[in-house]
């Protein structure tokens, strides 16, 4: 018998609290932090040499005898990922369409691909080349902020094992969140990527360079067709693929070894802060925000054997129609993988789309999955509901 929502907000109230209480005694240390686009602490002279030869990298302008293009977003990296520092969210905005029906996802890569490139090279465009349109086969689209970095290399740390545990795709336990873990074309875990898309850094960042700067790697190593329309080679003159491994690796390195944000210092806010943490578990939130993570004890150091304070369990969720946007190949137009709150209060647009201008409207946003959530958190009295945001703000 489907228990209530009085019933399970309770029963995720006592969860919480002996999760915290547990993880008080046996949990490993936290992970090491720093502030926004800072190395990972811990690192030694090689890593942190690669970091910083990645991050020079990912600033750099890419002309297109680089293998810019011909059609594309941004010149470097940094444009969509540099608030507040490099490798940050940003303000810069792409659109992304795919076609779903009868649910199967397209990502339209007869058209262009689901990214929409819509500024083309000097020398594509004195070809006659323009830059692209949302392809009309297209049944959904959304304007999509770029997700912040930080603490990456902390995420594809932790076992899958972990992230499956949590799942449970036929709500077993009958309490309205049925979270399943995203997977790629080939059944990989996909633990990275707002739909749940990419299974590890490499794939992620090769999979922008070519989506939103054109640019061919070793495992994309053919050009997007413009559109519909095959580009001509005399149109790209750069050979494919146009980075090479010792260039992808050093981006890997850079995204890999970026800090997690140091959570806000509480100082006199520190009673109210932790009230709206446990006003937070109460209402059902770490249900589907995950306080924290443990990383595998095998990992490279310094990452082995660590608590990320993640606030995602890194599963894709049914948020409800006010969050339709793009499908991908496992996952439903309004099903979107738990965004990680971690460093939230440095976040210049919130959720996927951009649309909540402040905490409060993307919580009552929340549908689907969430609806009980949301309920709850309008439910809270003024000064509850303060005290969970300013929680929230503190991240």
């Amino acid at each position: 018998m489907r228990t209530d929502g009085r019933h399970q907000r309770r029963r995720w109230a006592v969860l919480g609290v002996l999760a915290l209480s547990t993880a008080s005694c046996a949990r490993p240390p936290d992970a090491p932090v720093g502030e926004p686009g800072d190395p990972l602490p811990g690192l030694d002279p090689q890593q942190l040499a690669r970091f910083e030869a990645g991050r020079a990298l990912f600033d750099t302008d890419i002309s297109a005898e680089q293998g810019l293009g011909p059609a594309f977003n941004q010149r470097r990296c940094s444009s969509c990922h540099d608030l507040p520092a490099l490798g940050g969210s940003g303000v810069e905005q792409v659109i992304r369409a795919t076609r779903f029906a009868d649910g199967r996802c397209d990502a339209l890569r007869g058209e262009g691909g689901d990214n929409v490139q819509p500024r083309v090279t000097e020398r594509f465009r004195e070809m006659g080349g323009v830059g692209e349109r949302i392809p009309p086969s297209a049944t959904h689209t959304v304007d999509m902020v770029a997700p912040a970095l930080f603490g990456l290399g902390l995420v594809a740390a932790v076992p899958d094992s972990v992230i499956l545990a949590r799942e449970d795709p036929d709500d077993v336990d009958e309490d309205g969140i049925s979270g399943r873990v995203g997977r790629t074309a080939d059944g990989t875990l996909a633990r990275f990527g707002q739909k749940g898309s990419h299974a590890t850094i490499r794939s992620f960042v090769e999979g922008a360079l070519l989506e939103e700067m054109g640019i061919t790697t070793p495992a994309y190593p053919e050009e997007l067709p413009v559109g519909s329309a095959p580009v001509p080679p005399e149109a790209d003159p750069a050979p494919d693929p146009e980075f090479d491994e010792g260039r992808i690796s050093l981006l890997v390195d850079f995204v890999r070894y970026l800090a997690p944000p140091a959570p806000e210092a509480p100082g006199d806010d520190a009673r109210r802060i932790e009230e709206g943490r446990r006003r937070f578990t109460e209402i059902g939130c770490a249900a589907c925000h995950t306080p924290q993570l443990v990383t595998r004890a095998d990992a490279p150091a310094p990452m082995a054997g660590k608590t990320i304070r993640l606030y995602s369990d890194l599963l894709l969720h049914d948020l409800g129609p006010d969050w339709a946007g793009i499908c991908s190949p496992s996952a439903s137009p309004t099903e979107v993988r738990t965004a990680p709150l971690m460093g939230l209060r440095h976040r210049p647009l919130l959720t996927h789309d951009g649309r909540s201008g402040t905490v409060e409207d993307a919580v009552e946003r929340h549908g689907g999955e969430a609806a009980a959530a949301a309920a709850a958190f309008a439910r809270l009295s003024p000064e509850r509901r303060d005290a969970l945001l300013r929680f929230l703000l503190s991240l």
